[in-house]
Order: structure tokens, then C-alpha cells, then sequence
């Protein structure tokens, strides 16, 4: 299975639906001058998702080189771009990893 293929496996299991493998973007995002993420973000169409026409995606190594991470974001305002796609899984994991009050 290539790369795309991969990718798009993920986002029919996740998204329940097919899709065809558009264009590879380079994105490199910085924050205070510091480079935070850089990479290619790969851009799909997708066929019949009843809010986005298209899904961004790519994946990241982990400890276990056979588990790498798989990212897709849906293309639905304000994320309309590959960049601002990871801006968002950004944020996301950020916020993931602040800990929790409880009361």
C-alpha cells in the first residue's frame, strides 16, 4: 500500500467516504520564529462527505516505526487551506495535552 493509499484508508474509515488524491503541499509553520511543524500536507477530494469537499492529511513517526500518527482535517471554514489544516491539529493537540480541572 503507497503512502496516498494509506492516507486515504484513513479517511474512509474515519469519514466514511472515498477519495481522490488532488495535490502534495509543503507547509512549514512557525511560531516566534521557531519552525513548529513542517511537512507535506496532502490534499484529497472527497466524494460524497455531506459538509467538506476536501480532507488535508499526513502522517508523523512515533516510537513504534510501524504506528506512525495519521492527521486529517476536513475542509469546513475556517480551515480552507493546508496551512491553517495544521494550525488547527496544532491547536488541537495542545489543547489535548493542558490538564483538566476538576472540582
Amino acid at each position: 500500500m503507497t503512502y496516498i493509499e494509506e492516507l486515504q484508508d484513513v479517511i474512509r474509515h474515519l469519514h466514511g467516504v472515498e477519495s481522490m488524491h488532488v495535490e502534495s503541499v509543503p507547509v512549514k509553520e512557525t511560531f516566534q520564529g521557531k519552525t513548529v511543524w513542517e511537512g507535506i500536507v496532502e490534499v484529497f477530494e472527497l466524494h460524497g462527505h455531506p459538509k467538506a469537499p476536501k480532507a488535508y492529511a499526513w502522517s508523523y513517526k512515533t516510537d513504534n516505526p510501524k504506528k506512525p500518527v495519521h492527521v486529517t482535517v476536513l475542509h469546513i471554514p475556517p480551515v480552507i487551506s493546508p496551512l491553517l489544516a495544521v494550525r488547527a491539529a496544532i491547536v488541537k493537540e495542545f489543547r489535548s495535552l493542558e490538564p483538566t480541572e476538576e472540582n
